[in-house]
């Protein structure tokens, strides 16, 4: 009981009760259409934490997706580390891919399909953190940035979830 308890601490609501909230841009923004969140630490949670709460608690995660869309939208990415509408960049990979794959697998659909693919090809085809090396040669070595290998490996984990996502779209 008291692991379903931490379970169920965060992410926590970032809005007020009126719907506005701060988003990554930084600006306040209105909501109508889903509660917005925060606390995403994504490279520790989207391994099990996500997964289980697409199970236990499909409305939050479509919430969950609708505020990393909204992220994208102000912000121009898509969260990998994010608290308080700020982007940390401290952790690998680009985990949210994973969360929309798995919610819309799961029949967790009240977002936008097509706009979240374009949030995470966006990020994939940046020049973020690696990327164009990894890209130009389907993997990173310590000579491209420290971590090549666990990055490698999180990034071909990302680059399938995008692929299922694509697949799943008929695209």
């Amino acid at each position: 009981y008291t692991a379903l308890y931490h379970c169920l601490i965060s992410p926590n609501i970032y809005q007020d009760v009126d719907g506005k909230f701060r988003s990554t841009d930084l600006k306040i923004h209105q909501s109508d259409h889903m509660t917005n969140y925060t606390v995403f630490s994504l490279w520790d949670t989207y391994r099990a934490f996500n997964p289980l709460m697409t199970i236990i608690q499909p409305k939050r995660v479509n919430d969950w997706v609708n505020t990393f869309l909204t992220q994208y939208r102000y912000g121009g990415m898509t969260p990998v580390w994010e608290l308080s509408a700020n982007e940390a960049h401290t952790m690998i990979g680009h985990h949210s891919v994973s969360v929309i794959a798995d919610a819309f697998q799961k029949g967790i659909r009240d977002f936008d399909a097509s706009y979240a693919l374009e949030s995470m090809e966006d990020y994939d085809e940046s020049n973020r953190v690696g990327l164009p090396a990894y890209r130009k040669k389907g993997y990173l070595d310590k000579s491209d940035i420290p971590a090549s290998v666990s990055r490698t490996l999180e990034y071909s984990y990302d680059d399938w979830c995008i692929a299922a996502m694509a697949k799943m779209l008929g695209k």
